[in-house]
């Protein structure tokens, strides 16, 4: 009988076939999910689509054009408002957002029928927009041209278990011979 809760400080991962679950790709699914989940923050969730169990999150930073420090409390309070309605459009979740005067952070939990461009392109958009509708004088005052942000963003892929928890689970594999 091997312990199925194994501590995140064990040297070595368990493999599915540790567990007596060889050739079970639900339940190999299900095991990995259970290391990934025990590793993590407790307030991240898998969520389910019809064929699959994803655990997707990406930081996003865009920033303001020419790095012009447009941004009050009020303005980020607007586009917290609206980047999180774009996000429920994609069927995501924006579970962080902050800035500062010329940049913003997202935090956006997604599925994995939507693409990271195609959110960023209807967040930037719709933002942009929205925004310049408002007419907020520091905005109108230092930006010119219909552009709120540089064309230009980070883009980076986080959560679940570390590059190395990952790899050292995927080389214990069984190989056949």
């Amino acid at each position: 009988h091997t312990n199925r809760t194994p501590p995140a400080w064990r040297e070595r991962t368990l493999s599915c076939s540790e567990v007596g679950q060889r050739r079970n790709l639900k339940a190999c699914l299900a095991f990995m999910s259970f290391i990934i989940l025990g590793l993590m923050d407790k307030s991240m969730e898998l969520r389910h689509g019809r064929h699959c169990v994803f655990l997707m999150h990406v930081h996003l930073v865009f920033v303001t054009k020419y790095r012009r420090g447009v941004f009050s409390k009020e303005i980020l309070e607007d586009l917290h408002a609206i980047f999180a309605s774009v996000c429920h459009d994609f069927e995501a979740t924006l579970v962080e957002f902050d800035g500062e005067d010329d940049h913003v952070h997202l935090l956006v939990h997604y599925p994995p029928k939507v693409s990271v461009s195609a959110l960023v392109n209807s967040l930037k958009g719709v933002s942009s927009r929205l925004i310049r509708k408002k007419k907020y004088p520091q905005i109108q005052k230092k930006l010119w041209g219909g552009s709120l942000w540089s064309p230009s963003y980070f883009a980076g892929s986080c959560g679940g278990a570390s590059i190395e928890i990952i790899r050292q689970y995927i080389e214990q594999q069984q190989t056949p011979h």
